[in-house]
């Protein structure tokens, strides 16, 4: 693994979810569109945090490197989790 796989990485995954909220938004106008943003503005958070944090490895680089792509898919999956929710809050309205 080197450090543009897991920039790609980083961008697909997070790219793939700010996806899936604007689908739901454009779809279903209005219908939790506050708590869909919000996720929104947390995965830009969270792509800019990993970002960051990739031009300054600490210790063994391989490691430091598994850590961050660790951190990106539990940090995603818990804001599909919080999407899936809004979206049967939203549908269920």
């Amino acid at each position: 693994m080197n450090l543009r796989d897991i920039k790609k990485d980083i961008e697909y995954v997070i790219g793939a979810f700010v996806d899936d909220c604007s689908i739901f938004l454009e779809i279903n106008p209005g219908k939790n569109a506050e708590e869909v943003t919000d996720l929104i503005d947390e995965a830009v958070d969270l792509y800019n945090g990993l970002r960051d944090r990739l031009g300054k490895p600490e210790g063994a680089k391989r490691a430091y490197f598994d850590a961050i792509r660790k951190e990106l898919l539990e940090k995603v999956d818990a804001l599909y989790d919080r999407l899936s929710a809004a979206v049967k809050k939203g549908l269920g309205e």
